[in-house]
């Protein structure tokens, strides 16, 4: 498992907004030119919905999905008939997300956190609209894990008993009775149940580029876990899915090549052999409730390439034309008569679907992008590569203003991913087009140490951060520079979680930037990695593997931290951060914006209070944004 600082905002979930593109708020000019075509406020970017899940209920009647209409996350009730939703949770604070309708009724399972802090439990909301925390307590995190095949029970994972590891609870649904099913002291990533209930698979973290997969029979009293990779050399490994038959597993390798690998392994004969291969990661892998239809993902150059095969004929299942754009949460009805899925593209937000199989049609149950937004004002990322220092091949994705040309050159952006090992990826997403709305290019460098271009490539930046990936996101700015029509003058770094690091390191390393936007990044690594949650404890030697032990490497480590070299910042900031963050600390934040004054710099600092490591409410994202925009108007030329 690789550490994820992963920023909400570089996902692929959209947010987005509306306001009328004829009012004298949209119509602001775009640097050096006036605007050639509409352009839309934050407010009319973030009016737009964010959908996602597609759990369907046990009539087939309606999808389960979790909407931020409402200004913050709820669960939504969409029948598929194209009838108007019914919102069935209504916070006001905390981000709601579902998870699954019962199999036999209309309960449904969520979660949600407090404030963004992380520490979700699991309720389940009752037919008379009334909910129950399933895993009351304090510091606590709890995640679903599946249901078992006989629609009675379902699996909870929670750390309540030691906050560093996840046990596994089975629960009733008839009277919510559980009882816990492994005890989890060494920890083992709990990552699938067979569907009968007899077998579990894990993972155990060995470094950052080695883990084994185990398993164990729960019909048995006291069974052990046994291993089932035994591989040598560094080899990761992990779970998509059993199969439907709860007689095989489905794994991920990368032991046979760069990239990762479908595997089936048999339980009764201890047999492996190769189940799915594609020139790219093999994403995710499940199956339909009977295991008819066979549903593969796969990350093909930051974009999603899904295929569904009917196993009964070994065909790709041949869906009716759909708007372009990429396949995401397909979801069959339990008798795999209604498949219902979103459609996502650049320019297009999440919009849902729902396809009675084998009909003529697909009908679209959602039309998410803000009324006023025409999609044709938006821009489709194009997939660019350039030579980085040494002369490494390194790829991104690049967004070109409409206003953009060689005589009205455009200011450009630098937009760096969390992660470490997260990808900048196609699909909607509101910050990027609202900038490139008003006339800034915005570029996403997959530095080395980006997920999806094979294991060599990410790691590559093992113990370089802030160092060789760095220079990747220089020699990025060189490649601006080529283009005709970018201001090869105006060039910001701009960046969130770990890409907010970057954002900071090129400010105090570099002189390369005209300014830079920091959105709840590390500054000092020494403290953050001394302060990493408790649940993170089975990955923890992983994440000292890739960055440094506090320990042993603290030289280092406050080598690369900007917070130690903020004399440097020359040239203005913007730093936005949540105050319940529990993976980068509000204090990190706090310290470099007071450095940065110090040095008698211009920053500026927006604080949410409630909000973590990334941002649910809507009317805060709004806020951020106008933060961005106003901040580039202001510093650029």
């Amino acid at each position: 498992m690789r550490w994820s600082l992963s920023v909400v905002m570089g996902s692929c979930v959209a947010l987005l907004a509306a306001c009328s593109p004829q009012s004298s708020d949209d119509q602001v000019a775009a640097p050096h030119a006036e605007p050639m075509m509409a352009q839309y406020s934050a407010e009319t970017f973030f009016d737009t919905t964010t959908l996602y899940g597609s759990s369907i209920s046990h009539d087939g009647s309606a999808v389960l999905v979790t909407s931020d209409a409402s200004g913050i996350y709820n669960v939504y009730r969409y029948p598929v008939d194209g009838s108007a939703p019914t919102q069935l949770t209504q916070s006001t604070t905390d981000a709601i997300r579902g998870i699954s309708w019962f199999p036999n009724d209309d309960r449904f399972l969520y979660t949600a956190d407090q404030g963004g802090n992380e520490l979700n439990h699991v309720y389940v909301q009752l037919p008379d609209g009334s909910s129950q925390d399933l895993t009351p307590g304090e510091n606590l995190k709890a995640m679903v894990a599946g249901w078992h095949e006989d629609q009675v029970h379902f699996y909870i994972m929670t750390n309540e008993r030691d906050n560093r590891f996840f046990d596994l609870y089975k629960y009733s649904s008839n009277d919510f009775s559980r009882t816990m099913v492994f005890e989890n002291n060494t920890g083992f990533n709990i990552e699938s149940v067979s569907p009968d209930g007899r077998f579990l698979a894990m993972s155990r973290t060995n470094s950052n580029s080695d883990s084994d997969l185990f398993g164990v029979d729960l019909s048995k009293d006291d069974a052990e876990p046994v291993l089932i990779t035994p591989t040598e050399g560094n080899i990761q490994h992990s779970a998509y899915t059993f199969t439907r038959d709860s007689l095989g597993l489905i794994y991920s390798t990368d032991g046979h090549g760069e990239f990762a690998q479908a595997w089936l392994y048999d339980l009764a004969t201890d047999e492996h052999r190769p189940y799915y291969t594609a020139d790219w990661d093999v994403s995710f892998l499940y199956f339909s409730e009977s295991g008819r239809y066979q549903v593969v993902g796969v990350n093909a150059d930051a974009r999603t390439e899904l295929t569904i095969t009917d196993l009964t004929t070994n065909t790709e299942l041949q869906l009716p034309a759909y708007p372009p754009g990429d396949l995401r949460g397909v979801n069959f009805s339990a008798d795999e008569s209604t498949l219902v899925f979103y459609v996502n593209s650049d320019v297009s937000p999440s919009n849902l679907f729902v396809w009675q199989v084998g009909s003529t049609e697909v009908a679209q149950l959602t039309n998410t992008l803000a009324a006023e937004m025409d999609a044709k004002h938006l821009v489709q990322s194009t997939v660019e590569r350039f030579k980085s220092f040494d002369g490494l091949t390194v790829p991104g994705l690049l967004y070109k203003p409409h206003q953009a040309n060689a005589t009205n050159k455009v200011p450009a952006i630098i937009f760096i991913h969390g992660g470490p090992g997260g990808q900048t990826r196609q699909g909607y997403n509101a910050m990027v087009q609202h900038l490139v709305n008003h006339g800034y290019a915005m570029f996403g460098v997959n530095n080395r140490g980006s997920s999806g271009y094979g294991k060599t490539f990410f790691h590559l930046d093992d113990k370089r951060h802030g160092e060789d990936d760095l220079q990747d996101i220089v020699y990025g700015k060189k490649y601006l520079q080529s283009l005709d029509w970018v201001d090869a003058e105006q060039i910001v770094v701009m960046g969130g979680s770990y890409g907010g690091y970057l954002t900071m390191a090129a400010l105090a390393f570099t002189d390369e930037f005209n300014a830079g936007i920091n959105i709840f990044g590390v500054t000092n690594w020494v403290r953050t990695l001394e302060s990493i949650p408790p649940w993170w404890e089975s990955f923890r030697q992983s994440l000292y593997d890739e960055l440094g032990d506090p320990a042993t490497d603290g030289d280092r480590l406050r080598r690369i931290s900007p917070l130690f070299h903020a004399a440097n910042v020359k040239v203005p900031v913007l730093v936005v951060q949540g105050a319940n963050d529990p993976r980068v600390l509000q204090v990190e934040s706090d310290e470099m914006v007071a450095a940065i004054r110090a040095n008698n710099v211009p920053v500026e600092y927006v604080l949410f209070p409630d909000e973590g490591h990334g941002f649910a409410v809507k009317a805060n994202r709004i806020t951020a944004q106008e933060a961005y925009l106003n901040f580039l108007r202001t510093h650029l030329k």
